[in-house]
């Protein structure tokens, strides 16, 4: 199986299943000096964890984290860090759940393609490498780059923009902030989220899934972070975003709704303030030419419902080759969205930090005299 690292200068090779062991998190590119320990990790893992709600999956994994390699007297030695974190509710009565229909790919799951790629030894508990289980690695490596980003005065900031139909109203990135941990879902908008989860609530007792948008904002990216044509910071963000499971779209800005307006609509004008450029408006979503501009950028992700339901559906027996009716009795979320905003989040730090270490390399050997860029120095030194 191959595709399981991300990043060239901030580097993240991940591995486990999820009915294995566990799961096991390198990063290479941490910078010497910096102050770690398993609760810096812990802390954003916490928020992905299952089980903590009504519209969680009842699935009771602790998600404990341990640093065993890249640390010394709590700071990073700049050697890789690596991270181990244990499954620890595998019980038998849930394997012999899936190993009743491991024949018969569920609707809307991985299985199927899985079969076809790799054959009779594909994993089939619980929907193995595909489940949303990997996540966790995306999350603990999030939380470090998290860290890292910090020290740069930059922060990113996710939280549930609309789920199956009930939108969020429009607010401050400060209002998110204050609410957005308030509610299981997520939701800054504290109205929205009492009726999203009620109508979550009536579909899980209807034996169904709801799916929904993640908005995320990057807040303090300097303008530069990004290299043109196939390493846009869009385009690295948007292969993170589309690696996670259940993700079906990815727009940056305005997104589709920039394909209505006219070009004087959609541009962004610029003016001067204090000597610096500034922007009347972010259709771009803080990007330019793949190239961040200074602004706050804003992503917008589709989740699917989950795939899982207690619903009768028509499935294939490949074993047998025929159809039949199909009604798994497995653990579920009645919505990840809640829980997918961490990983979200996660993986827009990844590729952010990711290339603004390329850029900051970048800089320091081509030496370019850009006195636009002066407000900057202190940062590249």
């Amino acid at each position: 199986m191959l595709g399981n690292t991300f990043g060239r200068a901030f580097r993240v090779t991940a591995c486990g299943e999820s009915y294995g062991g566990g799961l096991l998190i390198i990063c290479d590119g941490v910078p010497a000096g910096l102050k770690l320990g398993d609760a810096d990790i812990q802390a954003e893992l916490d928020r992905r964890r299952p089980g903590q709600s009504a519209i969680d999956s009842p699935r009771k994994e602790t998600d404990r984290v341990q640093l065993v390699s890249g640390i010394q007297d709590g700071y990073t030695t700049g050697a890789p860090v690596g991270m181990v974190i244990f499954n620890v509710d595998r019980q038998q009565e849930h394997v012999d759940q899936y190993a009743s229909y491991k024949d018969v790919p569920r609707p809307g799951h991985a299985g199927y393609t899985y079969f076809m790629k790799y054959g009779p030894f594909a994993d089939w508990k619980g929907a193995g490498r595909a489940s949303g289980r990997e996540t966790a690695c995306r999350v603990a490596a999030g939380a470090l780059a998290k860290m890292i980003l910090a020290r740069e005065g930059i922060e990113v900031v996710g939280y549930v923009k609309e789920l199956y139909g009930i939108r969020a109203k429009d607010m401050s990135l400060d209002e998110i902030k204050a609410n957005v941990e308030k509610t299981p879902l997520r939701c800054g908008d504290l109205e929205a989220a009492e009726q999203m989860i009620a109508t979550c609530l009536k579909v899980k007792d209807e034996g169904d899934t709801v799916g929904g948008i993640i908005e995320c904002i990057a807040r303090g990216v300097p303008p530069g972070v990004g290299e043109p044509v196939f390493d846009k910071l869009s385009a690295v963000i948007a292969h993170g975003i589309m690696s996670i499971p259940a993700v079906k779209g990815v727009e940056i800005g305005d997104g589709f709704a920039a394909a209505r307006l006219k070009g004087t609509e959609n541009n962004d004008i610029q003016y001067l303030e204090n000597g610096k450029v500034k922007f009347r408006t972010n259709h771009a979503g803080g990007i330019l030419g793949g190239i961040s501009n200074g602004d706050d950028i804003v992503v917008r992700v589709a989740i699917k419902p989950t795939p899982t339901v207690s619903i009768p559906q028509q499935a294939v027996d490949l074993a047998q080759m025929k159809e039949i009716t199909l009604s798994p009795i497995t653990r579920r979320d009645p919505t990840i969205c809640g829980r997918a905003v961490p990983v979200i989040e996660s993986m827009i730090r990844l590729a952010i930090l990711d290339l603004l270490m390329l850029n900051r390399g970048y800089q320091a050997v081509a030496r370019i005299d850009n006195p636009w860029m002066d407000h900057l120095a202190p940062r590249w030194s």
